[in-house]
């Protein structure tokens, strides 16, 4: 009778693995690998090693509080010579005395999470059972077969594994970004990302067929949607648009999905405040690329929120450009969202590829505040039918706006001039600091045959003003120097384009405005003037904006929406003109101080100079930076800054990883908020 094989130790290879599977970086020591790629384990007999034919070797893995093999989520099987690819499989690899290295490999299907692995030993009549320990399994971008496979390897470096990013926000006629630090790799990010996924509604209502379903992206996509809004659950943010931020932080504030998640994390699950659209969406981008989803952040400018599902976004204004009347319809100057990359076989053929999920609670979807996936490709072709959620997107890249002028005596004339909705959809290109202009992913060209079908198929009939047409144009202009401090001047340019001198009155007006479209107090007025206008000529009426007017109505957003209205005396006709303006703050600037290396002090110089003529109180510094700091340093400031002051410090850091990273520094203040800047820094391998 054979002696009993008897495991005595076992090496799961966690850091050689996670370089093969590309999470190495996720700073925690357990097994962490991607599904449909191979992963070794060692195990070392005590007494005598491995008997082919003799021993009989079989694993058990399994998901979830309650694995079932009919759910996919429990799975046994015998390690055998050649690997299987449709299922679990574990192939004898190779014998060393009495160790034996055994390569293990999920379908590219399989279900993403936590996983119980262990080992049976059967030798004739006798039989022992190990637990060898946990591991966790996430999506593989690069497996052919696996539902997120991302062809391109660049891409694949941006969407997955950068921890680092740019969003961008302002106006469409003023596009900046600020950075912000992913951090998906990050300690205990992977762990609070799966912790999210077991404390979902779904899992909470029905834990095997919420794990069941965790192999499909889509599903996952939609469960995170949810669960980064606090609206249904017990999600990770708070939203607030209201500028009313004192018992939290102010969205402007944050400049990284870490701290974010772990404040969730140490509150016991209770929502951070407070998020808007684009911290939303960058939380959401982290726990996506965490899980091996390949996403990244969108901005649309000119956002539409269509309430009542009818494309027409109605704003109403009297004749001096003040709001008139409230609509639940809201333009956002921008919005963000994410898009995720996966195939939707749940769909017909054609709807692959990067699909539109928005976490920041708007509408209810299917009971939930969620939206998405969507696949941009239908928000294109304009299937309205085809889930999750495309005729909501749909408005926000392409509703129309109609102006209302409602005259003294209550009577209400069309504006004959539409804003433009869904412009300039952006989002950080592929290895470079630069923005990528993706609006042809989501609509045709303007005045396209295409752009009439699809609307058509969308059942609305696009309201298409053409320019050429118009006797009248109007413009607003802005000077240079609209800067946090200063003066500035804008103008309502008018052009004649007729042959005929036009008698006009022009009315200008500023109101301090939020990033969804709420205005707030005037800042600026100009009242009605009578121009006459030569013959193709153009005329300027000026309005001065002083920061003394808008200095304590800005919000923090720093957006003032200025209204021109022109009335043509001739015809009766009412032209509309909107625009809306950042007030932009100083720049931070980075120095840094000796040649950087990995593992190596390197010293970072701060700093800021004061443009107010105030000084500025309780001033802070937050420096944070993937591989640069260990998580969020912060500066305060003993002594206000004096107006024109340089504000300067210098601070220490040990670089973990090697490589492009970012250095991103967030500046408060009593006068001065939300002011960003980052510095790109090449970190040079440390000597082995």
């Amino acid at each position: 009778m054979a002696q009993e094989l008897v495991l005595e130790t076992w090496d799961l290879h966690c850091d050689c693995n996670g370089q093969e599977h590309r999470t190495a970086d996720m700073g925690c020591k357990q097994l962490v690998v991607r599904r449909g790629q191979p992963f070794t384990i060692t195990l070392r007999f005590s007494g005598r090693e491995y008997q082919d034919g003799v021993d009989k070797i079989s694993f058990n893995v399994e998901t979830g509080p309650c694995p079932s093999e009919t759910s996919g989520t429990s799975f046994h099987f015998a390690m055998t010579d050649c690997p299987e690819e449709s299922c679990w499989s574990a192939v004898n690899q190779q014998q060393d005395g009495e160790s034996l290295s055994v390569s293990l490999c999920s379908p590219p299907n399989a279900c993403i999470g936590r996983y119980r692995m262990s080992l049976e030993i059967c030798t004739e009549y006798q039989g022992s059972s190990y637990q060898i320990g946990d591991f966790v399994l996430l999506f593989n971008p690069w497996h052919p077969e696996d539902t997120v496979f991302l062809r391109d390897e660049n891409e694949r470096h941006e969407y997955v594994l950068s921890q680092h990013g740019l969003i961008f926000q302002g106006t469409c006629d003023y596009i900046f970004s600020i950075p912000w630090n992913f951090g998906q790799f990050e300690d205990d990010i992977l762990a609070i990302c799966l912790n999210m996924l077991d404390i979902n509604p779904k899992h909470l209502r029905d834990q095997n067929r919420d794990c069941s379903r965790r192999n499909d992206p889509a599903y996952i996509g939609r469960v995170v949607s949810a669960m980064v809004n606090c609206n249904d659950d017990q999600g990770v943010l708070y939203g607030r648009w209201d500028n009313c931020y004192d018992d939290g932080m102010s969205p402007m504030s944050w400049i990284g999905s870490v701290d974010i998640l772990k404040r969730w994390k140490n509150f016991g699950c209770q929502p951070v405040k407070y998020g808007q659209c684009w911290v939303f969406a960058a939380v959401a981008c982290t726990v996506m690329r965490c899980l091996g989803v390949p996403t990244r952040v969108v901005t649309n400018y000119n956002s539409a929120h269509d309430t009542n599902a009818n494309l027409t976004i109605d704003r109403y204004v009297n004749e001096k450009g003040e709001q008139a009347g409230k609509s639940w319809d809201m333009i956002w100057n921008f919005h963000c969202w994410v898009e995720s990359w996966m195939a939707r076989p749940d769909l017909a053929a054609g709807y692959d590829g990067w699909q539109v999920l928005d976490p920041t609670p708007q509408e209810k979807s299917e009971g939930v505040y969620c939206c998405g996936p969507a696949p941009v490709k239908a928000i294109k072709e304009g299937d309205m039918l085809l889930k999750y959620d495309i005729p909501f997107i749909f408005a926000e890249v392409n509703a129309d706006v109609v102006y209302w002028v409602v005259q003294d005596d209550g009577m209400q004339k069309k504006s004959i001039r539409s804003s433009d909705v869904g412009k300039y959809i952006s989002t950080k290109s592929v290895g470079r600091d630069s923005r990528e202009d993706i609006t042809h992913n989501y609509k045709y060209p303007e005045g396209s045959e295409e752009e009439r079908a699809v609307f058509e198929k969308a059942e609305h009939q696009k309201n298409s003003v053409g320019e050429e047409d118009e006797g009248l144009h109007l413009r607003i202009k802005v000077s240079e120097g609209a800067n946090k401090g200063s003066d500035f001047d804008v103008f309502a340019v008018i052009n004649n384009n007729t042959d005929k001198e036009r008698v006009c009155r022009v009315t200008l007006c500023a109101r301090a405005t939020s990033q969804k479209g709420t205005l707030g107090l005037q800042c600026g007025l100009v009242d009605p003037v009578d121009i006459n206008i030569e013959p193709r000529a153009e005329k300027r009426v000026p309005m001065r904006i002083l920061y003394e007017e808008y200095r304590d109505k800005l919000t923090q957003d720093n957006l003032i929406k200025v209204v021109a209205l022109l009335k043509d005396n001739q015809t009766g006709d009412v032209i509309l003109s909107v625009r809306d303006i950042y007030i932009e703050n100083p720049p931070i600037k980075i120095r840094i101080l000796g040649e950087p290396m990995q593992n190596r002090k390197l010293v970072a110089e701060i700093s800021l100079v004061n443009p107010l003529a105030v000084p500025l109180n309780g001033c802070v510094f937050v420096v944070e930076g993937t591989g640069l700091t260990d998580g969020q340093l912060v500066k305060e400031l003993e002594e206000p800054v004096e107006p024109q002051a340089e504000a300067k410090f210098r601070m220490d850091l040990m670089p973990r990883l090697s490589g492009l990273q970012k250095l991103m520094v967030d500046f408060e203040s009593d006068q001065l908020t939300g002011v960003k800047g980052y510095r790109n820094v090449i970190i040079a391998p440390g000597p082995l």
